[in-house]
């Protein structure tokens, strides 16, 4: 609290209907002043609220008179502060800020400004309670992952692809709700967050939910968050939901189509209203978000099964995208393919070699399971190889046996004696570099080789051929 200075006396700056009389009457805590010599000039209603004292028994008294250890008078002779001092009158606790009055440098009075502890509590309190949301939001918007993935990630060199991408694009600058339809590992989030990025919202959060992945309760909580102490286990403090985390950004809402029937409801009102109610609230939080849904399911055929809201289909299929399945877009195998050897080579420092043959099957592969499946034969390969070169061998054995049965005309295999022979020849050399090409090191190499000296120069003579 500041050191007050007045123009004039205590009295007259609080003659009766002066402004200043009017504005302390109207402050919340209580205000005491006192002139130099001690005697009470003043209290405002609220002092009487706080301590019980009313303004006939102690205005105009000396204040020691009426309240026995007060400290205000020594302020007034040290003119000094004293904060934040503890006080209880009658059972109530309050909290008291004392200063000096000063006048031309020259102190005139003093003056307490008194707050209850309940006041004190209840604020503190409160600001507990904001801290403990401020954390609760730190700790929820720390685990929100920006969109990475934009337009340059999508691979599309397929007449179908390049369609789909500028559809895409299309929409990003609107704030439409967008459907992505498409089989499982074509590639939906990865649309959905560079349609976020190339969108005015690219600086918000983006946030992802599989509705698939959570039960119909635990779903609810996540999305629309819930109130302090609104069903048994909720945490004391409440939590905010996605949709709220997701102000001014993106909600991505992965198989949609999982989502249970009435909780749908719930989903329509907040996408239409724009307003999100918390479990055990009747409060309704204005958001500004936009939706993204995916699904790898047919929603007309879920609507008419009356498995899906059909107002909800109509308002989340604003503008639909369908992924065409990779089979389909014979086009993007290879691109993808060489897109995640590549990410493979940087991981390895080293470029990373693949055979005719490991292509062959690759790229005629029917890929049920899409990118998401390609990505992952190309890993399980790289961990297989030797050498740094993929073969046909390499390949997880359900894509080998795919290529067998469909394709084996095309797939060139070494005759087993040329394979022998090569193996025989490569085992020699080996030998030789290692004890030498003199006629000692022949010997050795022999020995090592389990094969007379004899046998050795007609092997090498054949080789020569």
């Amino acid at each position: 609290m500041e050191t007050v200075n007045l123009n004039e006396d205590c009295g007259h700056i609080l003659g009766h209907g002066d402004i200043s009389r009017v504005i302390l009457d109207a402050i919340y805590d209580g205000v005491l002043i006192i002139d130099k010599n001690a005697v009470v000039q003043y209290i405002n209603p609220a002092y009487t609220r706080i301590t019980g004292v009313k303004y006939d028994e102690i205005v105009g008294n000396d204040i020691l008179s009426v309240r026995p250890g007060a400290r205000l008078p020594n302020v007034i002779a040290s003119g000094e502060k004293v904060l934040r001092a503890l006080r209880m009158e009658d059972g109530v606790e309050y909290m008291v800020n004392m200063s000096p009055i000063l006048s031309k440098g020259e102190v005139i009075g003093g003056i307490s400004l008194v707050k209850a502890i309940g006041d004190v509590y209840e604020l503190s309190n409160e600001i507990s309670h904001y801290k403990k949301e401020i954390n609760i939001l730190r700790k929820q918007m720390n685990a929100i992952q920006k969109a990475k993935y934009t337009y340059d990630d999508i691979v599309a060199e397929d007449p179908s692809s390049l369609r789909t991408k500028a559809l895409a694009k299309k929409i990003a600058q609107k704030d439409t709700t967008v459907l992505i339809s498409g089989e499982s590992g074509t590639g939906k989030e990865l649309y959905a967050q560079a349609i976020h990025n190339d969108s005015p919202r690219r600086e918000g959060p983006f946030i992802v939910i599989n509705c698939a992945t959570m039960s119909h309760n635990l779903l609810e909580s996540e999305l629309f968050g819930y109130s302090e102490g609104s069903f048994t286990g909720a945490t004391k403090e409440g939590k905010i939901g996605l949709f709220e985390a997701a102000n001014t950004g993106t909600i991505f809402l992965d198989e949609i189509s999982e989502m249970d029937i009435s909780l749908q409801s719930k989903l329509l009102r907040t996408i239409q209203e724009s307003t999100v109610r918390r479990i055990g609230s009747v409060k309704e939080i204005p958001i500004d978000v936009r939706v993204i849904v995916a699904t790898n399911k047919d929603l007309e055929t879920l609507v008419q099964e009356g498995l899906f809201k059909e107002d909800l289909y109509y308002r989340i299929a604003v503008f639909p995208i369908e992924l065409t399945p990779l089979r389909a877009r014979k086009g993007d195998i290879y691109p993808l393919i060489k897109m995640a050897l590549k990410r493979k080579a940087n991981e390895a420092k080293r470029r990373i070699d693949l055979t005719d043959e490991a292509l062959k099957m690759l790229c005629n592969y029917n890929w049920p399971g899409n990118i998401r499946e390609l990505v992952n034969a190309i890993e399980f390969a790289y961990n297989m190889m030797t050498d740094f070169e993929i073969d046909y061998t390499h390949l997880p054995s359900r894509i080998q046996k795919y290529y067998l049965e469909h394709h084996a005309e095309n797939l060139k295999f070494e005759k087993l004696a040329v394979t022998l022979k090569n193996a025989e020849i490569k085992s020699i050399q080996n030998a030789l570099d290692l004890f030498g090409h003199d006629m000692e090191g022949k010997r050795l190499a022999a020995e090592a080789l389990g094969i007379s000296l004899a046998t050795l120069y007609n092997k090498l003579k054949n080789i020569s051929k």
